[in-house]
């Protein structure tokens, strides 16, 4: 997710922005520009480059801009879905751009349709629309406000008028956002990387239950919410984010090669040589081989034009790319033993694929070392891990994920290994959702039987 407010080129900024964060998803993509009279809209099906090849930018022009790129959770596909979403009143317009997962949808999709509105996607960030602009409220700070308290979840939001640029992330922080200036520009991005590709000054993090506007005037900011100790999702270090991102003032790169510093610490392996699977996963090697002295050598070679496995919509996909994916290095692996590290293991799929690779080209034994620690519980929060039934380690001992995916061992990151290698700072500004390793849901209510409906951690 991307915005800029007060730029001539605001436009362009996003598509570099958004272009940034490619890696956050990969089904579509979409900016919505103001040029303080109207808003307008460009979307597709697609990669950024291709979704904005066809655009035309000079019929974009504005001040401010949002954009986002899709990522599909819970089965949204489709044009549809991709965001941002433009909406037009008698009163004005509004774009609106979400990322995370809003737990009571169900119920407030059907309150609302119930008052007589027609919602034409299945996406969240349509909900909060409806919810400003309920009993026909003007858009302003309090409508969304009494909006945003409607709200159980993880969501950072960013909201375009012809006027103003508003901004707010949930009360725990799960998702991440950030400040930055570009001269006299005031730009949000999930990710801090895409402050450096556009030449943007990190400024600080927006703040649980903080809501920002900003206009001609400047930046107001104001609470809608009680702060909660902020619980990031672990798996934006652990996965998602690019190593030269910063969250919440910690360096993905550096939290991941403690991670696999960590890991050596707990899981020590007898071998020859440290492998990585690119690109996530390098950093805990590099963290991993330094601990235990040995070299760290590329083992495995990645196809730069095939996308994230992970993110991949089927199973079927996941294991096609997997396959084109990765390639063992037989003049590195031949005859060692050799420890494979991770970042995760969430379906099975790569781990067993690579570790069968491996042998093939001669690896004499592959230990296998996961730098998180087992994905048991279902995500909530906007991570593509609804079901327990497609997490291979929901029922399994790690003896039986070992036999699964064929390694000669296998071992896992403790959770507190996990929280020693990013929390620095054991205030209330610091700290990281761990839900999907240890069934401690920060914000929690009662969805197909599976969480309680009082919140606690």
């Amino acid at each position: 997710m991307f915005g800029i407010w007060g730029h001539e080129k605001a436009t362009e900024i996003t598509y570099y922005g958004l272009h940034a964060q490619q890696h956050r998803g990969q089904e579509g993509a979409g900016i919505v520009v103001s040029n303080g009279k109207t808003l307008k809209l460009h979307k597709e099906d697609g990669l950024v480059n291709d979704v904005f090849e066809r655009a035309d930018f000079e019929k974009l022009a504005g001040y401010a801009a949002i954009g986002n790129i899709h990522y599909v959770t819970n089965g949204n596909r489709g044009f549809d879905n991709v965001q941002p979403h433009l909406f037009h009143t008698q009163n004005g317009s509004m774009a609106v751009t979400h990322v995370g997962n809003i737990m009571n949808s169900h119920t407030l999709r059907g309150e609302l349709e119930d008052e007589g509105s027609l919602l034409q996607t299945t996406t969240d960030t349509e909900l909060l629309a409806h919810l400003i602009k309920r009993n026909g409220k003007d858009i302003n700070e309090q409508s969304i406000i009494e909006a945003l308290q409607n709200l159980v979840g993880a969501y950072a939001f960013v909201i375009l008028t012809e006027e103003k640029m508003y901004v707010a992330l949930d009360p725990h922080g799960i998702r991440p956002l950030s400040i930055g200036r570009l001269h006299d520009a005031y730009v949000f991005s999930s990710e801090t990387c895409a402050f450096d590709i556009i030449g943007a000054k990190y400024e600080r993090d927006v703040l649980p239950g903080e809501l920002i506007t900003i206009s001609k005037e400047g930046l107001e900011s104001i609470r809608f919410a009680i702060r909660e100790k902020r619980a990031l999702c672990a798996m934006e270090y652990v996965y998602f984010s690019r190593p030269d991102s910063d969250l919440n003032e910690v360096n993905v790169h550096a939290s991941r090669k403690q991670m696999g510093i960590e890991l050596a610490k707990e899981s020590p392996a007898d071998a020859d040589v440290v492998t990585g699977v690119p690109d996530s996963s390098i950093s805990a090697a590099i963290g991993y081989a330094e601990q235990c002295g040995l070299p760290y050598e590329m083992g495995l070679i990645k196809n730069r034009y095939v996308g994230r496995t992970f993110i991949q919509p089927t199973q079927e996909l996941r294991e096609q790319g997997v396959k084109m994916k990765l390639s063992p290095v037989r003049g590195i692996v031949e005859g060692k033993r050799v420890v494979m590290i991770d970042d995760s293991i969430i379906r099975g799929t790569t781990s067993m694929r690579i570790v069968r690779m491996l042998k093939e080209a001669g690896a004499k034994e592959v230990h296998v070392r996961i730098a998180s620690p087992t994905a048991r519980h279902s995500c909530f929060y906007g991570i593509d891990m609804s079901t327990e039934e497609d997490l291979i380690a929901a029922n399994r001992p790690v003896e039986a994920i070992r036999e699964l995916i064929g390694a000669d061992s296998l071992a896992f990151l403790s959770p507190e290994g996990m929280e020693k290698a990013i929390v620095k700072d054991t205030s209330i500004n610091q700290g990281v959702c761990q839900a999907c390793f240890t069934g401690n849901y920060p914000v929690t209510m009662k969805r197909k039987g599976i969480l309680s409906e009082n919140k606690s951690k």
